[in-house]
């Protein structure tokens, strides 16, 4: 495996996109959001170590919080979450989910999401389960982890 070079730089970029205001969401008169979501970790770098994916997952969770925060003034109901794909870092995503004119699939609804599933460990610290619930699901051959406000916008 190739040495993963630049990581301060990297890092240091990685926070400055977690800043909400970096995302123009752009509500307007018809705000809305078909399954709109962002990828942190796009080349999948949390993949070679858990100490680099851990950083990532924290920053998904500060934009999430700066996310939630713009939503409030959205005006209409809303689902949004954080789902983190233990086999593929590179999938991990923060989304949001409205009403929307593309398809009629609002609120959205994961078949198998347990609720009351086992917390991996490299979770279990990073995420204040104070304010997120956290659930599991299977897609395909994944299993992924869901992060979901406990108190803002709609249950999946």
């Amino acid at each position: 495996m190739k040495k993963f070079r630049g990581k301060k730089r990297y890092f240091h970029n990685l926070w400055r996109e977690t800043k909400a205001e970096q995302y123009d969401l752009n509500f307007g008169k018809e705000g809305w959001f078909d399954l709109w979501h962002t990828h942190l970790d796009f080349y999948g770098f949390g993949n070679n170590r858990l100490k680099i994916r851990r950083e990532h997952i924290k920053a998904y969770i500060a934009l999430f919080y700066g996310l939630l925060e713009e939503l409030q003034t959205l005006g209409k109901p809303y689902q949004s979450w954080i789902e983190i794909v233990d086999e593929d870092a590179g999938l991990d995503a923060i989304y949001i989910h409205t009403t929307n004119p593309n398809e009629d699939n609002f609120p959205l609804r994961l078949e198998n999401l347990n609720w009351n599933c086992t917390i991996p460990k490299y979770l279990k610290d990073i995420v204040d389960l104070n304010n997120f619930n956290v659930g599991h699901y299977k897609w395909e051959s994944y299993n992924s982890y869901i992060i979901q406000s406990k108190n803002k916008g709609l249950e999946l």
